[in-house]
């Protein structure tokens, strides 16, 4: 029974990353450019200028993110929207499209190490 169930969750982690991948290497593209116009001059490089412990990096992101080991792309898309302290909002300069590609390109930098 428990080869069955592993052959299972197998397969479904196989079939999730085949088709969910590619469309994350396409928004992380897009969410490049977008990061470098908007982000870039305070994150450089997953940083953060302002406040040194505040980076992009994962395990920063774990810590002062409500959510994000939970749900990691939402709660970087809540904190781009509304912004927090030093961070401005960017709900109204960036569409809800732009702000999903920059939310999934800064999920997939913090996740791989910057």
């Amino acid at each position: 029974m428990r080869i069955i169930l592993f052959i299972l969750l197998l397969a479904i982690a196989f079939l999730k990353f085949t088709f969910i991948l590619p469309a994350f290497a396409i928004e992380a593209s897009a969410g490049a450019k977008i990061f470098d116009a908007n982000c870039s001059s305070c994150h450089i490089g997953g940083g953060n200028i302002l406040i040194s412990h505040k980076t992009l990096k994962k395990e920063a992101l774990s810590d002062y993110l409500e959510n994000y080991n939970q749900e990691g792309i939402k709660a970087i898309i809540h904190q781009v929207q509304n912004g927090k302290n030093a961070m401005p909002a960017f709900k109204n300069k960036l569409s809800n499209e732009e702000i999903l590609e920059v939310a999934a390109y800064v999920f997939q930098k913090a996740e791989t190490g910057w």
